[in-house]
């Protein structure tokens, strides 16, 4: 873990202030390593660079990190990355699969068991972004450090 190599950025200018990535191997330890991560990187924020992150914002990236972490072991063959950056605003949680299909959250259904993580993960966050790559796809969800930050109803972009 590690602050941005640019060394110039500062909490106050809302550029990158810290990143992070890991790479996520096989075996059910994997979801569990990346919360851990998680909430290192967010504890060094907090300390090195005086962000606000609040109990909220560390149980949102925490889930939103086990849900995206999930879904790539789930249905991607082979490795998994992650990626955490920070700014003086906001948390993104950067995921990276090599499955290319696209996820799609699902019409809402109280009877469904399961299938709602997606659906999750877009009700708190303040974006969510899926984008295609050469070999599989890449998913950034984005958490508001502000507690009080409107989280709009989008789709996927």
């Amino acid at each position: 873990m590690g602050s941005n190599a640019g060394g110039n950025d500062t909490a106050g200018s809302g550029c990158r202030v810290m990143q992070t990535a890991l790479a996520l191997e096989g075996g059910g330890t994997s979801i569990a390593e990346a919360r851990h991560r998680a909430t290192e990187f967010l504890s060094q924020a907090q300390k090195e660079h005086g962000l606000p992150v609040s109990q909220q914002v560390l149980e949102l990236t925490q889930l939103v990190v086990s849900e995206l972490v999930t879904n790539a072991r789930k249905y991607a063959p082979g490795p998994v990355l992650m990626e955490l950056r920070i700014t003086a605003h906001a948390v993104d949680i950067v995921v990276w699969d090599s499955d290319p299909t696209i996820p799609a959250a699902r019409a809402a259904d109280p009877g469904r068991i399961g299938q709602h993580g997606l659906e999750i993960v877009q009700a708190v966050t303040e974006d969510l972004a899926v984008h295609p790559e050469p070999v599989g796809k890449r998913i950034t969800a984005r958490i508001a450090l502000r507690e009080d930050a409107d989280v709009p109803a989008r789709g996927l972009a």
